[in-house]
C-alpha cells in the first residue's frame, strides 16, 4: 500500500470529536469564557456506538492562544446510536481517541475495554500527563444483544 492510502486509511480509523454544545462556567473580561463542552465520538470501529464526553474547557488569554492546561475532570456516556456492527476482531482493551488537553503534557484519553463475560463494550476516560496523571476517570458501558457476538482479537 502506498504511504498516502495507508495515511488515508489510517485518518478514516481514527476518533474524531464532533461538538454538540456547551455552557459558560465563568465569565472572562478578556478573551473566551470558562467553559463545560460537550461532544461526540463515535468509536471507529464499533458501528452504531457514540460517546459523549463532557469536560471542562479553560478560557482566558491562555486559553484563547492555547497555553491553558484544562482541569483532569471527565463525564463518559456511550450510547448504542444504531445498529451495531464490528467487523473486525477487538482487542481486550484498546484506546480509540485521545486529545491534548494542555500545550505539550496532558491529554484526554477514551479507551474501550472488552467484556466478553457479558458481551459488553466498557468505556472509560481519564486524563494523563507526562510525569504524573489524574486518578479521576469515569465509565460507561454499552451491552451487545448476544446475538452479535464481540469478536475478541488473540
Amino acid at each position: 500500500m502506498k504511504p498516502a492510502a495507508l495515511f488515508l486509511v489510517l485518518l478514516a480509523a481514527t476518533a474524531r470529536a464532533e461538538p454538540v454544545g456547551s455552557v459558560d462556567t465563568a465569565f472572562k473580561l478578556i478573551g473566551p469564557d470558562h467553559k463545560i463542552v460537550v461532544d461526540a465520538y463515535d468509536d471507529p470501529k464499533v458501528q452504531g456506538v457514540a460517546c459523549y464526553v463532557s469536560r471542562a474547557k479553560t478560557g482566558g488569554i491562555k486559553g484563547a492562544i492555547g497555553l491553558a492546561e484544562d482541569k483532569a475532570e471527565a463525564s463518559i456516556a456511550c450510547r448504542q446510536v444504531g445498529p451495531i456492527s464490528i467487523k473486525q476482531p477487538l482487542p481486550q482493551q484498546e484506546e480509540v481517541f485521545n486529545e491534548r488537553i494542555s500545550l505539550v503534557f496532558k491529554k484526554l484519553r477514551i479507551v474501550r475495554m472488552v467484556d466478553a463475560t457479558r458481551n459488553t463494550l466498557v468505556y472509560l476516560t481519564y486524563s494523563d500527563r507526562l510525569i504524573d496523571g489524574s486518578p479521576q476517570n469515569s465509565v460507561t458501558a454499552v451491552p451487545v444483544a448476544r446475538d452479535t457476538p464481540i469478536p475478541l482479537k488473540k
